[in-house]
């Protein structure tokens, strides 16, 4: 971290011991950067090809992270008698109380004041792989102050893995509205029918082996990015299970999306908050999941009014962020008739989970019962799968329902009869009498 205070102040130096008539001509930083490939940042800056302009820009985004007061500290020693320096740019926030660099502060160490200066470094920053890449960003401003006036802010996980060598996993909030998904289930715990698992076959072979396709046979520009699939069918037939699955085997965080949190009654805030969503996964291998997305991914209505106009509105913008994001986006529906059919269009795959048959649900018993419980003698798995029309999630709630019943009654095996009973209530909680 010190050689980047230490090539920070050599570029403040130099712009302000000329901007302050301290020396006639601005002389250029003489700083030698020798990273210390022990700590993350030094290691990550050793393998960039980054040009100078774009160190300094990546450099002054840190400062807050690792010197707060430098930048104050810095500029007190060419203010004798205090003030402000407007031309340096910078901001101040309720919790931070150092200077926090904005764009204008990278324009002005580098192009001080002459205007044919700073146009060249705010092209060379609008179009540094630093900001193409997420790495970092311009924060928002007011429509009077120029665009490049915002804070510079560093991505957090970038922030996460330079400061402390990992990051976190984002968590729930209104600011990222998606929860990761893990299972520790594998592919041989899914009950599906053959069909539905070659289609899923597919998917996997988009995960493994896309890039390398997109790089060898050069089509990454006939073919727009990311994957687009749609999971529909009854609830309980593998959907989620089998999105966590994807990612557990592709090494790929899943996140499900919480519609909850994303969806707003108030105009403009759904897309606001889908734009969060999508810029955080944008250059991440995350796979999303959109749970119950009918929600979301409606069908367009006529417009007979205001509401009606803007919710198409969140569809069309909908399609274009689903259609331009780079990785794996899973829609699930309970209906493939309910989902809009611009974005059915263009799915890759539909993939549909259909309720299981017989000898699916006989799978799906054998497969969940405990192999260290012994059942009942006169318990008849076939007669089981044959008598009641249950998927994998119902099969599972019955089992936990009837071991806990177990274990309160002591018993030492399935009985039949609790057996059948759970059975009975799982039903019936879908409306089904049996």
């Amino acid at each position: 971290m010190d050689e980047i205070i230490q090539f920070l102040q050599e570029v403040l130096k130099s712009r302000l011991d000329f901007e302050f008539g301290k020396t006639a001509t601005l002389q250029k930083p003489q700083a030698t950067i020798r990273w210390n490939l022990q700590e993350p940042i030094g290691k990550w800056l050793s393998e960039q090809d980054l040009s100078k302009p774009e160190l300094v820009l990546l450099c002054l985004s840190l400062t807050p992270y690792i010197k707060p007061g430098f930048l104050h500290s810095e500029i007190a020693k060419y203010l004798s008698s205090g003030g402000d320096f407007p031309a340096f740019g910078g901001i101040k926030s309720n919790h931070h109380r150092g200077i926090i660099p904005t764009g204008e502060t990278f324009l002005y160490l580098l192009g001080g004041e002459d205007p044919v200066a700073r146009n060249k470094y705010l092209k060379v920053m609008m179009e540094s792989v630093l900001l193409c890449q997420g790495i970092l960003e311009i924060g928002e401003t007011q429509r009077v102050e120029p665009f490049y006036a915002g804070p510079l802010m560093v991505a957090e996980e970038f922030a996460e893995k330079m400061l402390l060598g990992k990051v976190s996993k984002p968590k729930l909030s209104t600011r990222f509205p998606a929860q990761l998904i893990e299972t520790e289930l594998d592919w041989e715990d899914l009950v599906l029918p053959k069909k539905t698992m070659e289609q899923i076959q597919e998917i996997q072979d988009w995960l493994t082996h896309n890039e390398q396709l997109m790089k060898e046979w050069e089509l990454g520009k006939k073919i727009k990015p990311g994957y687009r699939v749609m999971f529909s069918g009854p609830p309980g037939t593998g959907k989620t299970l089998t999105a966590s699955l994807l990612g557990k085997y592709a090494e790929r965080d899943v996140f499900r999306v919480d519609l909850s949190l994303v969806v707003s009654k108030y105009i403009g805030e759904t897309e606001k908050n889908l734009s969060q969503l999508f810029d955080k996964a944008a250059h991440k291998d995350w796979i999303l999941f959109f749970d119950e997305a009918d929600a979301l991914f409606g069908k367009r209505t006529s417009v007979r009014d205001a509401h009606d106009k803007y919710a198409n509105q969140e569809v069309s913008y909908l399609l274009q962020r689903v259609e331009g994001h780079p990785g794996l986006v899973i829609l699930a529906s309970n209906f493939k008739s309910n989902i809009d059919v611009a974005f059915t269009r263009r799915f890759q795959s539909i993939v549909y989970f259909d309720f299981p048959d017989i000898q699916e649900r006989r799978l799906l018993w054998e497969k969940n019962l405990p192999v260290n419980v012994p059942l009942e003698e006169s318990i008849h798995l076939e007669e089981l799968a044959r008598r009641y029309p249950l998927t994998g999630a119902n099969i599972v709630n019955i089992i936990h329902q009837v071991g806990l019943k177990s274990m309160v009654k002591k018993e030492k095996c399935i009985k039949k009869a609790l057996l059948i009973q759970s059975i009975k209530n799982e039903l019936a909680k879908e409306g089904k009498m049996y």
